[in-house]
């Protein structure tokens, strides 16, 4: 059905018209092939709080944006290649609910959607493409996935030397490779995370120790465990300070 799309002017129709949504500061989207899936509003796990996000799944990526004029503006627009996607259910807890992961060696957070068939169906339908992707072109799904970080809010003292309490002054950090929230002292530090930046990016001591000898999978372990302890995670790779309604999302 995908194949049959591709070429019909009702899905460039629909295309044109979400181009149009992001304006001149968004990419084109068009391009031979192309087939947009479906389209709605996600709860976006931002670093400081959740945030409504419209989200486009089209049949080879996963794009996002600020929602200006429901319909009509979007703005901030992020475009995903889907082969480099993986996706995990995650439990409801208190309000957040009908949430999963979306994974990549780039980025990595948590949405949620209004109701359960919706999530259902938003990860079906993501599942199908990444797998149709996968399929034609032979590659193997990415083992490598950004840490999901965990909110400002869940952590009122470093997560790695317990001591150090944030205040306006002594501010949150957050480590690029397990997605702590640390405090300066504890992420003074840079390492390259070629994924992630082409430049040295903040890192929290324990994990600059385990990336310098070449422990590399007891720091991966670090950033599975940085989500299991606190559900309501996000992932913002650019700056410490910015949440995504601004430059760095």
């Amino acid at each position: 059905m995908v194949d049959r799309l591709a070429n019909s002017e009702a899905n460039t129709r629909r295309i044109s018209i979400v181009e149009n949504c992001f304006g001149a500061a968004g990419q084109p989207l068009t391009i031979p092939g192309r087939v947009l899936i479906g389209e709605g509003v996600l709860t976006k796990l931002c670093r400081k709080k959740p945030k409504a996000r419209q989200f486009f799944l089209f049949n080879d990526i996963l794009v996002y944006g600020n929602i200006v004029i429901q319909k009509k503006k979007y703005n901030k627009q992020h475009i995903i290649p889907l082969e480099n996607v993986t996706i995990d259910s995650i439990q409801d807890e208190g309000d957040l609910r009908n949430g999963w992961l979306i994974k990549t060696p780039t980025k990595s957070f948590a949405v949620y959607a209004a109701t359960a068939t919706e999530k259902s169906e938003w990860m079906n339908h993501i599942n199908k493409c990444v797998s149709d992707l996968l399929s034609k072109s032979g590659k193997t799904p990415s083992n490598e996935h950004a840490a999901v970080w965990v909110p400002d809010s869940e952590a009122t003292v470093c997560m790695r030397c317990q001591k150090a309490k944030f205040t306006p002054v002594n501010r949150r950090h957050h480590c690029r490779k397990c997605g702590f929230v640390v405090c300066g002292p504890c992420s003074e530090k840079r390492f390259l995370l070629p994924s992630q930046s082409s430049k040295p990016v903040r890192i929290c001591d324990f994990c600059y120790d385990l990336l310098s000898t070449g422990e590399m999978s007891a720091c991966q372990s670090t950033r599975s465990d940085s989500y299991s302890q606190s559900p309501k995670s996000s992932l913002n790779d650019v700056s410490d300070d910015d949440d995504d309604e601004d430059s760095s999302d």
